[in-house]
């Protein structure tokens, strides 16, 4: 890493990230625990996951670093525990793609708030890429209205705009550390979820199925993307969750054949290859 310029790094941490990341959703499929169960889980395994990791790493300075990050940490904490109840709930209420669709909005509102607060305006490839992202989403989003899942779509919608906040924050706090402020968010979630949880209880498939997912989808990946946007604006590390939009379907798909519909395969394909050649020019650029 320490080769590479913060366009690379940037670019590649949020690659990895999302690439994590796109199992999730048939893992939130694949489990026979209910909503506030599976949202309990994800908060507390990646809390003691994280925290003990940076325990090891930053021993007590972990306090300093979390008390550092000042009101970008609270914001962070905030958006990023709505975002991490939010999504799951979702899932829970419409089938895969409609949620991943929603998310994928996200760029777009990165785009936006970026200019707005942080004056940070996206470059003309940049927005090529958001339109033309954001017309494929459009074309998806049409043929899965017919499904009337609106509340899990409304719920998919905060989940992006919960992002979009959030890359924001940590863009404008670029000389801090938000990972610890996360790793709070993730305990607040678990906390939360309490309130609600009828049961804990993990029995087959969940023994290894929760512990997976708290892990290799969640733990990682929401550390991966609260470095990312300290190298890269917030817009283009949200442009690599579109991948998850055709990449999350297509798990589900083929391991218990929730089939995508022709249109979320069709715009998926533009999705990847818009991503894929933005992310070309952006790295010989740099």
């Amino acid at each position: 890493m320490k080769n590479l310029n913060n366009q690379q790094k940037g670019s590649l941490l949020a690659f990895v990230a999302v690439m994590f990341i796109t199992p999730d959703s048939l893992f939130i499929r694949l489990s026979n625990l209910d909503t506030w169960g599976l949202v309990f889980y994800r908060g507390i395994i990646p809390f003691f996951t994280v925290f003990f990791g940076m325990l090891i790493i930053y021993q007590l300075n972990f306090f300093k670093i979390l008390l550092k990050s000042g009101y970008q940490g609270i914001i962070y904490i905030i958006t990023f525990s709505i975002t991490n109840v939010t999504f799951v709930v979702s899932i829970q209420n419409t089938n895969v793609a409609n949620t991943l669709v929603m998310v994928a909005t996200a760029p777009m509102l990165s785009a936006i708030l970026g200019s707005v607060f942080l004056k940070e305006h996206a470059d003309k490839k940049t927005w090529i890429s958001i339109i033309i992202t954001l017309c494929a989403i459009i074309y998806i989003f049409f043929d899965s209205l017919k499904l009337g899942n609106f509340y899990g779509d409304i719920l998919g919608f905060i989940t992006a705009i919960g992002l979009a906040i959030g890359a924001v924050t940590i863009r404008s706090a670029k000389s801090k550390n938000l990972v610890p402020a996360a790793v709070v968010g993730k305990l607040l979630v678990a906390i939360f979820a309490l309130v609600f949880i009828e049961n804990f209880a993990l029995i087959d498939n969940d023994l290894i199925i929760i512990p997976t997912m708290c892990i290799m989808c969640v733990a990682i990946p929401f550390v991966l993307v609260t470095i990312a946007p300290r190298f890269i604006p917030a817009a283009e590390v949200n442009l690599f969750f579109l991948l998850e939009t055709i990449i999350g379907p297509i798990w589900v798909w083929l391991i218990i054949k929730e089939q995508p519909s022709l249109e979320t395969l069709i715009g998926g394909l533009v999705i990847i290859t818009t991503i894929a050649f933005h992310s070309f020019l952006k790295l010989k650029n740099s």
